[in-house]
């Protein structure tokens, strides 16, 4: 059980984050990790809790990546369990070599992963809006390179480590979105 509730984590968010995208993305992740949870029978609170805060240092820490979550784990060590606190820590692995080991740290890695995805493919609809996106719109683009270059495909593909194939992960994830379009500005 976390100690940080959802708007307490809200009030972490606007304290440490000024840019508005970030705070969409934190959201989405949130969003998405809440449906993975429920899909799985995991804590959908903590889940949630977890994807919402995982970006907490994102603006203290952009200048130097090796530092990103572990400055966020530091934060909050004490409130929330260490499943979360590792998961946190290991969505960034790349940079700060806190490797993935659980379901949890591959499904908030490849969750936040795959917020970038959707909302690159919502913003080349007309009127940029997440309703009108499909599956195989997402899917499709997932093989594209070229296309949304900095979502990284190979940490959304992790999902598998997980036991989701990529269809259905992408599925949870866009129905996850589109349940908070307007929370998002999508």
């Amino acid at each position: 059980m976390t100690t940080i509730n959802r708007g307490h984590a809200l009030e972490l968010l606007e304290e440490n984050l000024s840019n508005r995208n970030l705070v969409r993305h934190c959201l989405a992740t949130e969003a998405v990790m809440r449906r993975l949870a429920f899909d799985r029978g995991e804590d959908v609170d903590l889940w949630g809790i977890t994807g919402l805060l995982h970006d907490l240092d994102y603006e203290k820490t952009v200048d130097d990546p090796a530092r990103h979550a572990l400055v966020t784990a530091e934060m909050l060590t004490g409130q929330l369990p260490e499943e979360s606190i590792q998961a946190i820590k290991s969505h960034n692995y790349e940079n700060n070599g806190v490797e993935r080991t659980s379901d949890f740290d591959y499904l908030l890695a490849a969750g936040e992963s795959i917020t970038g995805l959707i909302v690159a493919v919502a913003l080349v609809y007309p009127g940029a809006k997440l309703q009108p996106v499909k599956l195989k719109s997402v899917l499709k683009r997932m093989n594209m390179s070229a296309f949304a270059r900095s979502v990284p495909r190979e940490i959304i593909r992790e999902c598998s480590r997980a036991g989701y194939e990529l269809d259905e992960f992408v599925r949870l994830s866009l129905e996850a979105m589109k349940g908070i379009a307007s929370e998002i500005g999508l």
